[in-house]
């Protein structure tokens, strides 16, 4: 069918549940159901096929810890959240816990797990002359949930660690880039006030070259490339990050300018980059939702976390009405100056250095390996 039809078929998991996924011209969407069927009710998982995905993992894993992104991620969420917390490991896996995976394994997660109880169907494109209803219930009518399932606990927000407001440098000896990540907690997508303040946050902080963040490191100082912020949703809480790499002979000069400039916005933003970074999210919104992949993916992420598409024009609606005063309000709400840094480069070159900072996290640096 893959071929035959043109069907690509997808697949993937995180923390707020699993998905799975078909791209198929109108002509064929009975054929590509039907796969989707098959995929979720009749799966073979053949016990190669099982260890060539086991062994592919663990080969992302060990190339997810070469790069300084990645890795500086796995030391922010296992700093970050408390250890008693899943969020606190990687969603993906460790080397041990995925070497220990077997097709046992794979096919009682599904018996158990794979359940239609809650789940949402997404059909995106041009629907004209389909009875949507009638196809879905034709290709997926009589899937059934597995005997003793049962709904899982409404989610709540991961508990952060006691000793999260501190540095943590990976090191990386010689390394001539160093990855700054500096991350505080955030809202959900349920945020009391409204949703609409926070990706315009992101703008104005670190969503441009004009952006706070780039005015200083990129343009004046010519220290990076880029340094991104953005405010992400989990099913319940979230998190602030601000992430990007610099030269590696600057890390702790533009580290304390990354700090001050964080803890600066905290004294509230201006009319102009107000209105430019709402501006910039509303007019944007059309091209970002411009195909049907985008506006399935919008729609089943949002599924996941209990919210329809109705959350996402809701929003687009409510940026009229965000001011610098209430840009302000959002950012305090959360970002209270309690940073957790993670810095991946030359210990040996940088800790000290941080150690020296003015700034509250810098009190407490560890250094680990890289």
């Amino acid at each position: 069918l893959l071929e035959r039809k043109g069907v690509a078929l997808g697949a993937g998991a995180s923390e707020a549940g699993i998905s799975v996924d078909v791209d198929v011209a109108k002509r064929h969407l009975e054929y590509a159901l039907d796969l989707l069927r098959q995929a979720l009710t009749e799966p073979a998982f053949p016990a190669a096929e099982v260890t060539r995905h086991v062994k592919q993992r663990l080969a992302e894993i060990e190339q997810e810890r070469s790069v300084a992104a990645q890795r500086g991620a796995m030391e922010l969420i296992s700093t970050f959240f408390d250890p008693s917390e899943r969020t606190s490991r990687p969603t993906g896996g460790t080397r041990e816990t995925v070497s220990a995976i077997t097709r046992d394994d794979v096919v009682a997660f599904h018996a158990r797990e794979m359940s239609p109880t809650g789940a949402t169907v997404v059909l995106a494109g041009d629907l004209d002359g389909v009875d949507a209803f009638a196809v879905i219930e034709a290709a997926l009518g009589d899937w059934s949930a597995p005997e003793g399932w049962e709904a899982l606990p409404p989610p709540v927000a991961a508990q952060t660690a006691a000793n999260r407001a501190r540095v943590v440098v990976v090191d990386r000896p010689g390394s001539v880039q160093t990855e700054l990540i500096v991350a505080a907690t955030g809202p959900d997508r349920r945020v009391d006030g409204g949703w609409a303040p926070y990706p315009v946050l992101g703008f104005v902080l670190g969503g441009s070259p004009n952006a706070r963040v780039d005015a200083v490191l990129r343009e004046e100082k010519g220290y990076t490339y880029g340094i991104r912020s953005v405010f992400r949703p989990r099913r319940r809480g979230g998190l602030f990050l601000t992430s990007g790499s610099v030269r590696g002979d600057v890390t702790v000069e533009a580290l304390d300018i990354l700090l001050t400039i964080l803890d600066g916005a905290r004294q509230g933003f201006t009319d102009v980059e107000t209105k430019q970074g709402v501006d910039y999210i509303a007019m944007t919104a059309a091209s970002r939702y411009a195909t049907a992949d985008a506006i399935a993916d919008e729609a089943a992420s949002l599924a996941l976390e209990g919210l329809t598409t109705e959350f996402t024009t809701a929003t687009l609606r409510d940026l009229a009405e965000v001011d610098a005063g209430r840009l302000g309000d959002a950012y305090t709400r959360f970002v209270d100056g309690d940073w957790t840094v993670v810095v991946v480069g030359d210990a040996t070159a940088h800790a000290d250095g941080i150690r020296a900072l003015d700034h509250a996290a810098a009190r407490n640096v560890t250094v680990v390996p890289g």
